[in-house]
């Protein structure tokens, strides 16, 4: 068998490794499309290599694998096309499966869900988007096992298989410099839940439209979560399902309201495999995020600093503005994904924001949204993670809380999210 491969990449947590190693078994002949040089681990001989962005010859082949970044429009051929994530849930020896998608907190809940799983004694992969791709685990995956997978919109847009518990949570406007439109995002999203069956779950956040929407492509039953019959916080403060009160919000590890919805949206999650309310307390209590997602780096002078890198939104930056009651220096701006910042102008404006660090190239778009607000606190015109850390400081008084949640791509000044937040760490951590 002939297989072909687009948007091949050697990175570690990439799914063209799995995908070769997984056909690479089956003896197929395969050819492996770069739009870059090619940069192969010694262990990785494809039949043939092909660099360039344009996509030409797919019809010689038997079968074609997309890589996630590659947009089906590019794609021209008679020969049919999947991707990694159609041929893991096709192929999973168990199909006690999870899917999670939405916008932004899909990696806390998936962990979250995986955790109170795992503490209610449940075998579990957590995967997908999230982690590793789970395509080289299809031998050790048992049937009686639970499956958790994040699921961005590029893995989703040609998705074609059955899950049996879908999520959604919050959706706003995402990638639009990859999606033709807001439409399409939002198809992409609802192919998690079109392909259920009418004994299938789709799980959906109440407080969204988008959410709600996507949710209904299923056929399966509908479960609300931030408010009744799903997971919610009473108006004491006590998260609560069914007749169950879980705990008090409190006493909760993770930081922000947003936090508050993708515990709810795991709560409600596990509920429908296993109600184990101490099991879920255990989990909330002690666990407090993911790496670069409202991450306490340090204190220093009085000030605490805190990276969220992986908030990549307006949506994600207020979230992360409204977490925290204190005086804010906020670091904003990166690479233009073609959304909008008047709603993230109008969140500095109204949450106690002392000072704005502006960079990337929407400082521009920022600074003329907050000058038409009358705010004027800001500092531009900054090259280096040194340079920016250096201007909060000096922002910053004691008392206050510096804030990496940029509500932007990383993409110009840094590599990508996790290198923006380790060199804002490294940086940090120097301080002296």
């Amino acid at each position: 068998m002939k297989v072909a491969i687009l948007g091949f990449s050697s990175l570690d947590q990439s799914e063209s490794l799995p995908v070769y190693r997984y056909f690479q078994k089956k003896g197929a002949e395969i050819t492996a499309y770069f739009w870059g040089e090619p940069d192969l681990p010694a262990d990785v001989i494809p039949k043939r290599i092909e660099v360039g962005a344009s996509i030409k010859g797919l019809d010689e082949y038997g079968l074609v694998v997309r890589g996630p970044a590659v947009h089906p429009r590019q794609i021209t051929t008679t020969t049919p096309v999947t991707s990694l994530t159609n041929i893991f849930v096709e192929h999973s020896p168990t199909k006690n499966i999870i899917g999670v998608t939405g916008t932004k907190g899909k990696g806390t809940t998936c962990t979250l869900i995986a955790k109170v799983l795992e503490a209610s004694g449940q075998k579990v992969w957590l995967g997908g988007n999230i982690g590793r791709p789970l395509l080289d685990d299809l031998d050790h995956i048992q049937l009686s096992d639970w499956v958790v997978l994040e699921m961005s919109a590029g893995q989703l847009i040609d998705f074609s298989q059955n899950i049996h518990l879908a999520v959604c949570l919050m959706v706003v406007p995402e990638h639009l410099d990859w999606h033709t439109d807001m439409s399409e995002y939002l198809a992409a999203k609802s192919n998690l839940f079109k392909h259920q069956t009418s004994s299938d779950t789709a799980i959906y956040f109440a407080g969204n439209e988008n959410s709600s929407k996507i949710a209904n492509a299923s056929p399966g039953r509908k479960i609300p979560y931030y408010q009744k019959p799903g997971a919610y916080v009473r108006e004491d403060g006590m998260v609560v399902i069914g007749e169950d009160e879980i705990m008090p919000k409190d006493g909760v590890k993770l930081l922000g309201n947003h936090n508050l919805q993708n515990i709810c949206a795991a709560v409600t999650t596990v509920w429908q495999v296993q109600q184990n309310p101490e099991a879920i307390r255990q989990v909330l209590s002690s666990f407090s995020g993911l790496e670069h997602r409202l991450e306490f780096v340090r204190e220093h002078d009085g000030v605490k600093y805190y990276d969220d890198s992986f908030g990549t939104t307006p949506e994600t930056a207020i979230v992360a503005l409204q977490a925290f009651s204190q005086p804010k220096v906020v670091i904003l701006g990166g690479s233009d994904k073609g959304v909008a910042f008047d709603g993230l102008a109008g969140a500095v404006v109204k949450n106690n924001v002392r000072h704005a660090v502006l960079i990337g190239s929407t400082a521009t778009k920022i600074k003329e949204l907050l000058q038409a607000r009358d705010f004027n606190n800001f500092s531009e015109g900054f090259n280096s993670m040194s340079s920016i850390v250096a201007a909060a400081r000096q922002a910053a008084q004691p008392g206050d809380v510096v804030l990496l949640s940029t509500g932007c791509a990383s993409f110009g000044l840094f590599k990508n999210y996790k290198d923006r937040g380790n060199q804002f760490k490294t940086v940090v951590r120097a301080l002296a």
